[in-house]
This record gives structure tokens, C-alpha cells and sequence, in this order.
């Protein structure tokens, strides 16, 4: 098939079938949010068991991600090296691909990048406040051990307030890789229209780009040199039940530094709900967007919908405007 058959659509496929039947090197840039293959986080995840709350609270059924097995890397480093071997040979020379992660993970994901032949360029470091703690007490296993109630209570005391080894995760970590270029970055830039980073893109207060970014006001220093425009409520959309929806701001940030042509395609392989294909369409790039499951296809297909309707009504291009003047007119409070 011809990439025109793909083009600004959103697939309802496994990637790693979709993928071979894109063309070689007629790929722009490659950002997305993969399967992380923790515990009901696979590349075949279920909607509904990953949603479903009953008896998360109990050690019998953890939340999703939080069970621990080694195994979980070396699976998701072989499906990843294949997947981005895929990647490698879809994108141009020169042409950058940005993977989110789990930090407990990324070790294995940028080297199956890495060992893809992708040059590991830097790491993005998305950073936040709020996030749920994981770690658990072990009351529930004293409780099951087989002594008298005062030498549970001994314990209990002696190990107030250690729990499980697994700390508050508060950022997310994305792989900048690129694809080598041919001969000089300039000659790339020149023959393909990819390569280099427009740091005419300012974060925070007009601040040159950095890998480091954040959604939500913090504090005066990280605000002027780190902070991105915050999501609206409007834009996940109420009837958007993807557990992972990423603000548009920071796809839209990776996207502006690393797209040149205006014919830019922007490849989404596990596209969820649609962000990264959003926030392409709103900067008037091409998009590619796969994801294997039909509800989130679904999802993401409403969600372009309405931009559509944004850019005929006018109100996008008051939008744009207003995230232009973000940078101009950002005050730290």
C-alpha cells in the first residue's frame, strides 16, 4: 500500500502488522505512548480489566503496573526492538522519534531504540506534582503470621511507616531518538526537511527549549523555564476514558521543535485516543495513527471530528493566537 491510503486516518490494527506496510523513509517524526508491558499494561491490554476497580485494594488484585516481575522488561525489550526496527526503517534519515515511558522501564526501551540503530539524541523529562502513591504496608502479611498477636504487634511497631519498594512517581520520561542523518545535518535538512530542532519554540517564560517540561504551575523558577500551556478541560473530552490522555500542549511542543516540512507526517504506532493525531492536525501537519483498540479508535476519531469543527468555526485560529501570545505574554505569579 501507498502512505496516501494511511494518511490523516486513524487505523484500527496491531502495529506491529501495520507498520511493514508503510513506505521506507516517508516518515517525518514518530511520537507516541507505547504498551508498557507491566502487569495488565501489555501490547494486548484489556480496556475493561485495566478500568475495572473491584478489589484493587486488596494484595490478591493490585492496581494495573504495580505488580513486580522481572520478566516484564525482557518481554517488552523484544516486542519494543522489533517494533522500533519498523520505526527505523519508516522514518526518514534524519527523522526523530520520541517514545514516553515508565521510569522503571525506559532502561529497556531506549535500548531496544538504541539497539534498532536509532542514535539516543536525549531523554524529555515530563514532570508533575500530583500522582497516586503505590507503595503498600505489610500489615496484611503480619497479620498471617504464624506467631501470637504481641509479636505482630512488635513488628507492626518496628516496621511503622516502611512499605514496599515503590516510590511516588512523579515524572514520565520520553526518549528523543533519531534516525542517523545522511551525510551533514544541513544536506539532511536540505534533501529530506528533517533533522535539525527549531528552537524558535520558547517554554515558559520565552525560554529557549529544554528537555524538561511541565502542565501545571509549580513555583516561580520552574514555572518561567519549564512551564507548557495547562491542558482545558474541554480537550480530553467527557466521554475520553483513555487512562493515559496526554495534554495536546506537550505534543504539540515535541512536534513544533522536531516537524520542518508543512507536509510533515506525524506517526502515532499505539495512538489511544488520539492525542498525538490531534495535535498534529492543529498544527496543520500530516498524521498516521494506529491503535488496536476499536473504542479508542473511536475515541480518537470524535476527537479530530470536533477539530474540524474548531478550524471551520474560526475558533481555532483564536486558539492559536492565544498559545502564540502563551510565551509573549507569560507572567510568573
Amino acid at each position: 500500500m501507498k502512505n496516501k491510503d494511511f494518511i490523516n486516518k486513524i487505523i484500527c490494527a496491531d502495529t506491529i502488522e501495520l507498520l511493514p506496510q508503510i513506505e521506507s523513509n516517508s516518515i517525518d517524526v514518530v511520537l507516541t505512548d507505547p504498551p508498557y508491558f507491566l502487569d495488565k499494561l501489555d501490547n494486548h491490554w484489556d480496556h475493561k480489566k485495566v478500568s475495572n476497580q473491584d478489589n484493587q485494594y486488596t494484595i490478591k488484585s493490585l492496581p494495573a503496573g504495580m505488580k513486580f516481575d522481572r520478566e516484564q522488561g525482557k518481554r517488552f525489550y523484544s516486542w519494543y526492538f522489533e517494533v522500533s526496527k519498523e520505526i527505523f526503517r519508516v522514518l526518514k534519515p534524519g527523522g526523530f522519534f520520541f517514545s514516553f515511558s515508565s521510569p522503571r522501564l525506559y532502561h529497556r526501551m531506549a535500548s531496544a531504540i538504541d539497539d534498532a540503530g536509532f542514535e539516543i539524541r536525549d531523554a524529555f523529562m515530563w514532570l508533575y506534582t500530583q500522582n497516586q502513591v503505590k507503595a503498600m504496608g505489610v500489615d496484611h502479611f503480619i497479620k498471617k503470621m504464624n506467631i501470637n498477636e504481641k509479636e505482630k504487634e512488635k513488628i507492626k511497631e518496628k516496621l511503622n511507616g516502611w512499605k514496599t519498594p515503590q516510590i511516588k512517581s512523579c515524572f514520565e520520561p520520553i526518549a528523543m531518538a533519531q534516525k542517523p542523518a545522511n551525510q551533514t545535518y544541513l544536506n539532511n535538512m536540505l534533501k529530506h526537511e528533517v533533522g535539525l530542532l527549531n528552537t524558535n519554540i520558547k517554554i515558559g517564560n520565552n525560554m529557549h527549549p529544554a528537555n524538561v517540561f511541565t502542565v501545571d504551575s509549580i513555583n516561580e523558577l520552574i514555572d518561567k523555564t519549564f512551564l507548557l500551556p495547562k491542558p482545558t478541560k474541554k480537550e480530553k473530552g467527557d466521554y475520553n476514558d483513555h487512562k493515559t490522555v496526554k495534554p495536546i500542549a506537550i505534543c504539540e511542543y515535541l512536534i513544533n521543535l522536531s516537524a520542518f516540512s508543512k507536509n510533515a507526517v506525524i506517526l502515532d504506532p499505539f495512538v489511544g485516543s488520539g492525542t498525538t493525531a490531534v495535535a498534529a492536525k492543529k498544527l496543520g501537519k500530516n498524521y498516521i495513527g494506529v491503535d488496536l483498540n476499536e473504542k479508542y479508535v473511536k475515541i480518537a476519531e470524535r476527537r479530530l471530528r470536533e477539530v474540524d469543527k474548531e478550524i471551520e468555526s474560526g475558533l481555532f485560529a483564536a486558539q492559536e493566537k492565544k498559545q502564540k501570545n502563551f510565551q509573549l505574554d507569560f507572567q510568573v505569579v
